[in-house]
């Protein structure tokens, strides 16, 4: 179905006020200006950053990822700005069914503008159009509604509740599990 890997190269997607791309070491300050935040931290698999050394180590995580195709996330940036405000791409990859995960991180002071909602039809229509992928999936914890929201915009539907799905934060908790069909998204594209 693919060569190697359908991640080796991660393009620049650019949208009305966004561009996504590969992080960089010289992001590392404005990464950790959000990636400090517990509020920012508090539903995601990662603890708030302690230390710019953290942001750098998760970079450095990043850009191996890069090199070797491996399922990775782009660095959000703001165009009024330059600026780094958050990450979003896939958390996995399985090539036998064709699908996928995405997830994101928005710096808190970015929350409720639209920003990640722009970014997730980005990706969406990248996976589809570009990747050919047959199904995205996306999760978010239970009392996490905002990004549910977000979700739902991109035209994912909300398919359950798994109980109990992850360990985060020292506590197990319940996610809502969404997600979109190629079928869906062209059928709707094409309404």
């Amino acid at each position: 179905m693919f060569g190697i890997s359908p991640f080796e190269k991660m393009p620049v997607l650019e949208t009305e006020r966004l561009v996504l791309r590969k992080v960089r070491m010289d992001d590392a300050g404005d990464m950790y200006a959000y990636s400090c935040d517990p509020l920012v931290a508090k539903h995601v698999l990662w603890d708030a950053h302690t230390s710019v050394n953290d942001t750098k180590a998760y970079l450095r995580y990043m850009i191996r990822k890069y090199r070797m195709g491996d399922p990775s996330s782009w660095g959000i940036e703001e165009k009024a700005t330059g600026k780094i405000i958050g990450t979003i791409g896939y958390m996995w990859y399985q090539a036998e069914n064709n699908a996928c995960e995405v997830g994101y991180s928005l710096a808190r002071a970015k929350w409720n503008m639209g920003y990640m909602t722009e970014a997730l039809k980005a990706v969406i229509d990248y996976s589809f159009y570009d990747l050919h992928i047959h199904r995205i999936e996306a999760q978010h914890e239970t009392d996490n509604e905002a990004s549910g929201r977000v979700m739902e915009k991109c035209g994912m539907k909300k398919e359950g509740t798994l109980r109990g799905r992850l360990y985060n934060k020292g506590k197990y908790v319940d996610v809502n599990v969404y997600a979109i069909l190629r079928e869906d998204f062209l059928g709707k594209r094409k309404k």
